[in-house]
């Protein structure tokens, strides 16, 4: 589409001028009244595009079980959606008119460019930018924001887990497939840091184009030259499926270890779990871990396509969860007032919820929880479909996040 808006954009901004419904198929209302008592949340996500499973659907229905479990405390709220299509523009423009008309706080926001657009609009309107999805570590470093809150991991907590593991297991050399974008960036340069800060090398890079990369033989290829002892993949969903399959292909498993270093378990089912046995992967949920994911899993299971959520999609329940009880406590008129108010307000409240325990928003906007090393099981070891992991190591969230001091972000005092 050459308009940057689409159909799916379309639709997303009729609903958004007052057309749409919201839970549970009420109409909008336009009345001055009935606005006022009403938090309006966007989940704007990939719907369409390769990260669709890890996201989209899941990560409407993950907001709309937050808002049900939320309840009725005295103010309506109503959920809208929209497919940003992993452009930037796009997700700029539907998030601008969707602040311009009446929309409180945007949810989810995958893909660190588009994410990263959104925070600048977030900030301008003085409106709420809830990022759930985006892995970028620049969301609370060098680009953070008083209007934004990164709740689920970002490419420091990835890199830190997994890269670390890899490196203390002899992987001091490492060549990288990365995706030629802001989040891929990210990874790799975050990962980079912990490879050569334990003594390790990188000995190259293949850059791959983002979105629309599917054959990456060539890149795998450079990177068997290289004679790396680690294969990193700076990439996710899809792509980092697709480029496991291919180095498996050309033999790369044998003389390479593979690193996934954003991966989760929708896309461990998508490669299979015969393919991805032995892989070690960082993730902040896991449905399986503890009684508590267990029970929000079971509940969410007949709304999310009968499947346990994934690690982004348990993010936008448990960031719109918290967000909906600091707007209880502010009261609706002060939280609808400003967004660095609401978000000043949700760094002081406690977190707690069913996917992620106990936690805390700190100043820079970084949501601090555990981070969790899981190896991918063997198909001896797997009792059920959904059962891939096994917990290998749990770093502590003040442990798991990169130090407040160490980030560059201008709301840190030192």
């Amino acid at each position: 589409m050459t308009n940057g808006t689409g159909r799916r954009g379309l639709l997303a901004m009729a609903g958004a001028a007052g057309i749409g419904t919201g839970i549970g198929g009420r109409p909008w209302r336009s009345a001055r009244a009935q606005a006022a008592n009403t938090i309006r949340l966007g989940v704007i996500t990939d719907m369409s595009g390769l990260y669709r499973d890890s996201v989209g659907p899941g990560s409407v229905a993950l907001t709309q079980q937050a808002v049900q479990e939320f309840g009725n405390r005295g103010f309506q709220i109503e959920v809208l959606q929209a497919d940003h299509q992993n452009r930037p523009d796009v997700g700029a423009n539907l998030v601008r008119q969707w602040f311009d008309q009446g929309v409180d706080a945007v949810v989810d926001v995958p893909t660190s460019s588009v994410a990263l657009a959104v925070n600048q609009i977030a900030r301008e309107k003085n409106r709420i930018h809830l990022n759930s999805g985006a892995a970028t570590s620049d969301l609370t470093g060098s680009q953070c924001s008083p209007n934004t809150v990164h709740w689920t991991y970002d490419t420091y907590m990835l890199a830190k887990s997994t890269a670390a593991a890899v490196v203390r297991q002899g992987g001091d050399s490492w060549f990288f497939i990365t995706a030629d974008y802001a989040f891929g960036h990210a990874l790799e340069r975050d990962t980079t840091a912990f490879v050569r800060g334990m003594g390790g090398r990188v000995l190259g890079t293949a850059r791959t184009p983002f979105p629309g990369t599917t054959d990456f033989s060539a890149f795998l290829l450079q990177a068997q030259a290289s004679r790396a002892k680690v294969l990193g993949f700076a990439n996710a969903s899809t792509d980092t499926v697709n480029c496991i399959k291919g180095a498996r292909e050309f033999g790369l498993h044998r003389s390479m270890r593979l690193a996934a270093l954003l991966m989760d378990v929708v896309a461990v089912r998508a490669l299979g779990i015969e393919a991805g046995q032995g892989l070690l992967l960082t993730e902040s949920f896991y449905w399986d871990l503890n009684d508590r994911t267990r029970a929000l899993t079971a509940r969410v299971r007949a709304r999310n396509q009968d499947r346990p959520p994934a690690m982004v999609q348990a993010g936008c329940y448990g960031v719109t969860l918290h967000y909906l009880k600091t707007v209880a406590e502010m009261g609706i008129a002060a939280a609808k007032a400003g967004g660095v108010e609401t978000v000043n307000r949700m760094k002081a409240l406690p977190c707690d919820d069913d996917a992620f325990g106990a936690g805390y928003i700190r100043a820079d906007g970084r949501k601090i929880h555990p981070g969790y090393l899981f190896q991918v099981k063997s198909p001896e070891e797997s009792t059920s479909p959904w059962d891939v992991y096994k917990l290998v190591t749990t770093t502590p969230g003040d442990d798991a996040f990169r130090p407040l001091n160490e980030g560059g972000c201008a709301l840190v005092r030192s």
